[in-house]
């Protein structure tokens, strides 16, 4: 490259890696001469990049980290999968208006060349983006969750849950997911005593005390990257599965024999009261085993059932 100011852009772009590149790496990547490569890195520091640099043979050149970010020259693959996940991204939180990623993206595709901003609108114009059913979470409360983390300091906030009942929480933050667009937290709850993932656009009020924790080694289920797992509702029926089958009109869950006389029945639910309601409606004798949102569904279905009569 002949140019000194590309030349440049294109020594910042391999130091910015952080890898130490020896100099006759760099000259030949470059097609300059030894001489002419350190006067460039010289107009690089002169510029107010901090290059290190190692003399003698093997000597080598880095940029360490904390230099802000420099100038990228990316190539043509890596400037539509950027530009296509940005604009992916800016779609899927766009219910919170602009934010970083939009911003970001109106800053790329405005660089883009003409050649590189066809294939871009080819792409997220061929593609569909999932639409977020809510807000992922304020990326300001992500940073900070994830920050504790790391520090192992904990946390104390107020929660929200499905069924919109809402209480203090104290927790110790374990790490982060993003899944189908929501942040969630995996944390070891204190009040309960007890693992829990809580979605982030629930949470309000986010306090860092200052406080921190040992941590906790995870139970066999969360060793893996953890999924948040919604509570499954799990009934035992007192009767033979034939019969409960015959019954049973919500069949999205699992209904195996759990003995001669009995079986169980295991779902999920996004409305815990239809759910009581179509076990009561069985009309078998059953027993809940769990989650407490099933349990106490039923109880106010027997409430409301015994103040009609």
């Amino acid at each position: 490259m002949d140019h000194p100011s590309g030349r440049m852009l294109e020594l910042l772009s391999l130091l910015a890696t952080g890898v130490p590149r020896t100099g006759a790496d760099l000259t030949a990547r470059l097609g300059v001469s030894p001489r002419t490569l350190r006067r460039d890195v010289e107009r690089l520091r002169q510029l107010g990049y901090r290059v290190e640099s190692a003399r003698g043979t093997g000597g080598c050149y880095r940029l360490p980290a904390g230099q802000g970010l420099p100038p990228l020259l990316l190539s043509q693959e890596e400037a539509v999968a950027t530009a296509v996940g940005l604009r992916h991204s800016a779609a899927a939180y766009g219910a919170d208006g602009p934010g970083a990623a939009d911003s970001a993206l109106r800053k790329l595709e405005a660089a883009l060349p003409a050649r590189l901003r066809r294939p871009v609108e080819a792409l997220t114009a061929a593609s569909t983006v999932p639409s977020a059913p809510s807000p992922g979470g304020d990326l300001g409360v992500v940073e900070q969750l994830a920050t504790a983390a790391r520090l192992h300091s904990r946390v104390r906030f107020h929660y929200t849950s499905r069924e919109g009942a809402a209480g203090p929480r104290r927790a110790e933050p374990h790490r982060l997911l993003l899944q189908e667009h929501r942040w969630y937290v995996l944390a070891w709850d204190e009040d309960r005593a007890d693992w829990r993932s809580f979605r982030v656009d629930r949470i309000g009020g986010l306090r860092v005390p200052g406080t921190t924790f040992a941590p906790r080694p995870l139970p066999r289920e969360y060793t893996q990257p953890f999924a948040p797992r919604e509570p499954e509702g799990a009934v035992l029926f007192l009767a033979p599965v034939e019969t409960v089958a015959e019954r049973l009109t919500a069949r999205a869950g699992v209904l195996e024999p759990a003995g001669a006389d009995r079986c169980r029945y295991v779902t999920g639910a996004d409305d815990w009261d239809w759910l009581a309601g179509a076990l009561a409606a069985v009309g078998l004798p059953y027993r809940i085993e769990g989650p407490p949102e099933l349990v106490h569904a039923t109880r106010r279905l027997a409430a409301r059932a015994a103040a009609a009569s």
